[in-house]
């Protein structure tokens, strides 16, 4: 009996594989804002710069790996689809503009520079939130979407914590959504 060979082939999606990123973000929020955490309730003696480096490291990862799966998935996009997705692309630029602005304004004004130590966390991640709800939409990824939904509400809601715990809950809730997302993106891939 001759058995037929069947030869597995990829076939190029215009689906965005965020799991990399996901990853890379969810580093930056658990071990980023963690650190911050154990730092500021002075749990932990580090150095003052490692919680921000370990954030800026998760960050810089997850936006690498986010850009290269979404142009990697441009190359076979309809122009339609490569059109908007480039349009959200601009968005990342002009929305931390303006929170760069409402941020050093708020700060400003109040004359509470310390502000920025809660108010650049929290509204960056809102900022992302947002774009992930535009991306999730433009790309029919609701799982993009709900996280974007997740991490808005949870970065809002984290300016009612004080001191510390602020760092706690976004390492937690924010990290952990990342977790979860890069678990069920391989779910929603295969499907």
């Amino acid at each position: 009996m001759n058995a037929t060979a069947v030869r597995a082939t990829t076939v190029a999606s215009a689906e965005v594989d965020n799991r990399a990123a996901y990853l890379g973000f969810a580093f930056a929020y658990v071990f980023g804002h963690g650190a911050a955490l154990l730092s500021r309730a002075e749990l932990v003696t580090m150095p003052a710069w490692l919680p921000i480096a370990l954030l800026a490291t998760g960050l810089l990862a997850g936006t690498a790996f986010a850009m290269t799966a979404s142009l990697r998935a441009q190359k076979v996009a309809t122009e339609a689809r490569r059109r908007a997705e480039k349009l959200v692309g601009t968005a990342w630029i002009t929305g931390f503009t303006a929170l760069a602005l409402a941020v050093t304004g708020l700060s400003t004004v109040f004359d509470k520079p310390e502000l920025q130590t809660v108010l650049w966390p929290a509204g960056s991640t809102i900022v992302v939130g947002l774009i992930y709800i535009a991306e999730g939409a433009i790309r029919g990824n609701a799982l993009h979407y709900n996280l974007g939904t997740w991490l808005m509400l949870v970065a809002a809601a984290t300016l009612f914590v004080p001191g510390a715990g602020f760092f706690g809950v976004l390492a937690v809730l924010g990290g952990g959504a990342y977790l979860v997302a890069a678990f069920l993106e391989r779910r929603r891939l295969a499907a």
